[in-house]
């Protein structure tokens, strides 16, 4: 088999045995092209020919050509990721990447809002269809921490709201149940009794009672901020970014607030801590009398 042919045999058996999304399959695409380009240029015609000299070649052209260190570790990350698969099936003899590393990338940490602002923007005003709906969606993030993704897939029958649960289809086809607030039950009840909840139906309806598309509610959160005079960029994910922050601030425990997000690696969760050591910074700075800045 060509390498082409190779990264479209492994490519299927991820979409098949591991039920790898489009998504994350087109990622893998993207990125094994660049690769596969790279080797013609180079007048390679296997990945067994690789070596570690060639990838950083690779890694360093890639890097020239205006790729970000984050999609270099992304990218190096789908080659290890074949390599590895190529390696159990007795086709590749050694690691090309064998101590090759991409630049560091520099995390920048999450955008929050504070629980005063998290509140204004969630207590949506007003009776009519389209603020009923809108307050559920926004109660339901805040409350849970879900995915947009998750959010705009659920149905009825995935709610238990007299036991205060949803469950929810995360990445990787990963099932969970998490807990659903007080706040956000009283609005998902009053969207129940006005649009009727049939346990095959969407909670989230958009046009012709189809499920709400993810652009409808990054465009419903955009209005509904700009209405309330955020400055700050309101986007889905940041309610999720928000409920972490405030549950790991509240409770201290990493664990409990990684199976809430459905973190597949703790690693993930922990950005959170930083965000709650700055907010501690900030109190000691403001309250220690020794520990004011200069010129403050």
């Amino acid at each position: 088999m060509d390498v082409q042919s190779q990264i479209d045999a492994w490519l299927t058996r991820l979409a098949s045995e591991r039920k790898a999304s489009p998504h994350t399959l087109e990622g893998y695409r993207r990125d094994l092209g660049k690769l596969v380009r790279y080797m013609q240029t180079q007048q390679i015609t296997s990945f067994d020919a690789l070596v570690p000299n060639r990838m950083r070649g690779f890694v360093a052209a890639e890097h020239r050509g205006g790729l970000s260190p984050k999609s270099l570790q992304r990218l190096l990350s789908s080659c290890r990721s074949l390599f590895r698969q190529l390696t159990r099936e007795g086709l590749l003899t050694h690691d090309p990447l064998a101590g090759v590393r991409g630049p560091k990338v520099h995390r920048k940490l999450p955008e929050v809002l504070d629980v005063d602002e998290a509140t204004a923007l969630v207590e949506a005003e007003g009776g009519d269809a389209l603020n009923v709906r809108d307050r559920a969606m926004l109660e339901l993030f805040y409350s849970s921490g879900l995915r947009l993704s998750e959010l705009t897939g659920l149905h009825w029958l995935d709610l238990d709201l007299d036991a205060g649960e949803v469950r929810v289809l995360g990445k990787g086809r990963k099932t969970r149940i998490v807990p659903v607030g007080r706040h956000a039950i009283t609005a998902l009840r009053a969207l129940g009794e006005a649009e009727g909840r049939e346990p095959d139906s969407p909670v989230f309806r958009g046009r012709n009672g189809a499920p709400i598309s993810p652009r409808t509610v990054q465009a419903r959160m955009k209005t509904l901020a700009l209405r309330q005079g955020f400055a700050k960029h309101v986007h889905p994910h940041l309610l999720r970014h928000t409920f972490a922050s405030h549950m790991l601030e509240s409770s201290g425990d990493l664990r409990a607030v990684q199976e809430l997000l459905g973190h597949a690696d703790i690693a993930t969760t922990q950005i959170y801590t930083h965000l709650d050591f700055q907010h501690l910074a900030k109190v000691y700075d403001a309250a220690h009398p020794r520990a004011r800045r200069k010129g403050s």
